[in-house]
């Protein structure tokens, strides 16, 4: 099993949307891909460590089994009505489950992102180009870099600033980090560790790792050397 970008994309996105519900189609919608390429990612990430199997969905318990059979003194109309409603309870449960059928892995994610992925998946320059900003260009990190540094954008027709081209982690990228702002903070940050300088790239492994994985301890810092 080999990782493809689109296994780390997806898994980003899953951090993105934190707690909320969603679906297949959906992740796969707003990330420019399709359901069995969604499907595939999850799957090589899951195995990769990257994201975690939620609870499975409650099961009910086949009817005429010691557990469901109904007792001699119980009403048969009642037996019936009860385990409608049961049936109704787990039904909306698993439901909530199957939509979120995975998470993200906070830790393993992380390490991979900051220490891993940019050998995994390589930044390449590409010549001046018109195109979506990236790396310490992206809007997210607006007055943090002195004006005139190089920009940084990742090619594409409906961009709106010329510099220097980075071959995005996927080729729908530009399209999904336009879906999701904390998702485009996220790639931008990747981009920062894939092609930045050393002050860029000390940024954004604070910044990666805070959206990661939040609850990771701080580390403190030393004298700067160098």
């Amino acid at each position: 099993m080999q990782l493809k970008p689109q296994d780390f994309l997806v898994a980003l996105k899953l951090v993105a949307w934190g707690e909320q519900r969603w679906t297949y189609a959906r992740l796969a919608q707003e990330l420019g891909i399709s359901v069995s390429e969604a499907h595939g990612a999850v799957k090589r990430a899951l195995e990769a460590g990257l994201l975690l199997q939620n609870r499975p969905a409650v099961s009910l318990p086949e009817a005429g089994s010691s557990d469901t059979a109904p007792s001699v003194q119980e009403p048969q109309g009642i037996y019936r009505v009860t385990r409608k409603r049961l049936r109704r309870a787990v039904d909306a449960e698993s439901e909530a489950v199957a939509d979120n059928p995975v998470r993200p892995h906070s830790h393993n994610l992380a390490e991979f992102a900051l220490h891993g992925a940019k050998y995994a998946f390589p930044g390449v320059r590409l010549p001046l180009v018109v195109g979506v900003p990236t790396s310490h260009s992206a809007p997210a990190f607006a007055g943090v870099f002195a004006p005139g540094s190089t920009d940084f954008v990742w090619p594409h027709p409906n961009g709106s600033v010329r510099g220097v081209g980075v071959e995005p982690l996927h080729p729908s990228v530009p399209f999904a980090a336009m879906q999701d702002a904390k998702l485009y903070e996220m790639l931008a940050l990747f981009d920062a560790l894939r092609v930045g300088k050393a002050r860029e790239r000390g940024m954004a492994l604070e910044r990666l790792q805070a959206l990661i994985d939040p609850n990771a301890p701080k580390k403190v810092k030393g004298p700067m050397y160098g």
